[in-house]
């Protein structure tokens, strides 16, 4: 049987499209080489992403006796959290009288770590 070690983030606020790229380079990597991959990127989404999969990894440690040097990035995932609309006057008037409401929107952030079956 083969265990999977679970951390999640919520409402990080930053639109899950900006995170999902930031996601897709470290899908599959070990748990180290994702994390020296993030410290190096540019993008915001870099460290709400770390800490999660170091959460995950202090998990598996901590609750299961898992090593850190045989653990990978099986599932990760930035799913949409809600989206907050600035009403009443938050937003910008469009073409044709209409009004278009400035959306904040948040993310959702999984990971799933596995152990390499050696």
């Amino acid at each position: 049987m083969e265990f999977k070690y679970r951390a999640q983030a919520k409402h990080i606020p930053m639109s899950p499209r900006k995170v999902r790229r930031v996601v897709d380079l470290v899908r599959g990597l070990d748990v180290d080489e994702a994390i020296s991959v993030l410290r190096f990127l540019p993008h915001a989404a870099a460290l709400p992403i770390t800490k999660v999969i170091n959460s995950a990894a202090a998990n598996a440690e901590e609750n299961f006796g898992a090593e850190r040097d045989s653990l990978f990035i099986s599932e990760i995932a930035a799913d949409g959290g809600p989206r907050h609309r600035l009403a009443p006057y938050g937003g910008r008037f469009g073409g044709r009288g209409k009004f278009k409401p400035i959306i904040k929107r948040s993310t959702h952030i999984t990971v799933v770590l596995s152990e390499h079956a050696d």
